[in-house]
C-alpha cells in the first residue's frame, strides 16, 4: 500500500481553501476536520473536493491533528493547512516518495510563505521547513498548544520542492492570530516552569529584529521586510509580557502563608545564636 491522504484542518478560510485543496487533487484521499465555529462557508467548499469532512471541537491543531491521524487509513499523510498550497514540483516529488519502497518515515518539506502580498525571501522565512509529509503510523504531534512539532518515529528526509503559505493579508488577520499564539505560548512556558526576565523582555525582542532584519537580510525585502521584522520583535515581547504577567496573577492567587506558623528549620528558622540572613 502506497497512497496517501491530506489532511486538513477547516477554520474560516475564506477564499485561500479552494487553491489548497486543488492543489492535492491527485491524493488518494482528502480528510477535513471543520471548527465548529466556522461561519464563513468554508466547510460547504471542503465538501465540493472532499467526501471525507467531519466536524470536532477545536482546541489547538495539534490535539485537532493527534485526534484526526487515528482515523486515516493510508499508509501516508501529507499535513496541508488550509492557507497553504502544494506547487507542481512538490505533488511530483511526493508521488515519487510513496511509490519508493526505500523513502524514508517523513520529509521536512520547504514552505515560501506570502506577507501582505509579497513573496518572503528574506528574514528567516526562506529557510522555513517542516515535517509534513509522514507515514501516518509514525507520526504523531508534540503536546503544545502553538507551533506544535510533529515526531516521527524513524528516518528522516528533506524536500527541497516548495509549499506555498499565504499568511496576513492585512493587520487585522495578523493581531487576530497574534492575540492567540502569544497567549497560548506564554501558557505553555507557564507550564514548563518558566517566568519572565528582564532580558525576555528587553534583549530579546531587540534580538529577534536584529536576526531577522539584518543576519537574515529581511532589509532586502524592503518595507515588508522592515515591518514584519519589527512585528516579529513585538511578538516575542508580547509573549514575555503576556508571561510576565500570567506570573504575577499566579503569586497574588497563592494563599498568604501564616506568619505565625514556623517553617521547617533551615530554611525559615535561623540557626541558634545566628544573625538573620540578609533577604535577597
Amino acid at each position: 500500500m502506497h497512497d496517501i491522504t491530506v489532511l486538513t484542518l477547516i477554520p474560516n478560510a475564506g477564499d485561500r481553501l479552494a487553491r489548497c485543496l486543488e492543489s492535492v487533487q491527485w491524493a488518494d484521499a482528502i480528510f477535513c476536520v471543520v471548527d465548529p465555529k466556522t461561519n464563513d462557508g468554508s466547510d460547504a467548499v471542503a465538501r465540493q473536493y472532499s467526501g471525507h469532512v467531519m466536524v470536532h471541537e477545536y482546541v489547538n491543531a495539534a490535539a485537532q491533528r493527534n485526534w484526526a491521524l487515528p482515523q486515516i487509513e493510508t499508509e501516508w499523510t501529507l499535513v496541508l493547512d488550509a492557507d497553504e498550497w502544494v506547487s507542481p514540483g512538490l505533488a511530483a516529488h511526493i508521488q515519487r516518495v510513496i511509490r519508493d519502497p526505500a523513502s524514508c518515515d517523513g520529509y521536512l518539506v520547504k514552505r515560501m510563505s506570502y506577507f501582505m502580498g509579497r513573496l518572503m525571501r528574506h528574514c528567516g522565512w526562506e529557510r522555513d521547513y517542516n515535517v509534513r509529509l509522514f507515514r501516518t503510523a509514525k507520526g504523531r504531534y508534540l503536546d503544545r498548544r502553538v507551533h506544535s512539532k510533529v515526531v516521527v518515529d524513524g528516518s528522516m528526509g528533506r524536500i527541497d520542492e516548495v509549499m506555498y503559505h499565504d499568511t496576513y493579508r492585512d493587520f487585522d488577520e495578523y493581531f487576530r492570530t497574534f492575540q492567540r499564539f502569544t497567549t497560548w505560548g506564554a501558557e505553555d512556558l507557564l507550564e514548563k516552569g518558566q517566568r519572565a526576565s528582564w532580558f525576555d523582555l528587553t534583549l530579546r525582542p531587540a534580538s529577534r529584529f536584529l536576526k531577522m532584519y539584518v543576519i537574515r537580510r529581511g532589509f532586502l525585502d524592503g518595507y515588508h521586510g522592515a515591518v514584519l521584522s519589527m512585528l516579529g520583535a513585538f511578538s516575542v515581547f508580547m509573549k514575555y509580557a503576556k508571561l510576565w504577567r500570567l506570573g504575577r496573577t499566579e503569586a497574588e492567587c497563592r494563599p498568604p502563608r501564616n506568619p505565625e506558623t514556623p517553617g521547617p528549620r533551615g530554611q525559615d528558622q535561623e540557626p541558634d545564636g545566628a544573625a538573620p540572613a540578609a533577604r535577597r
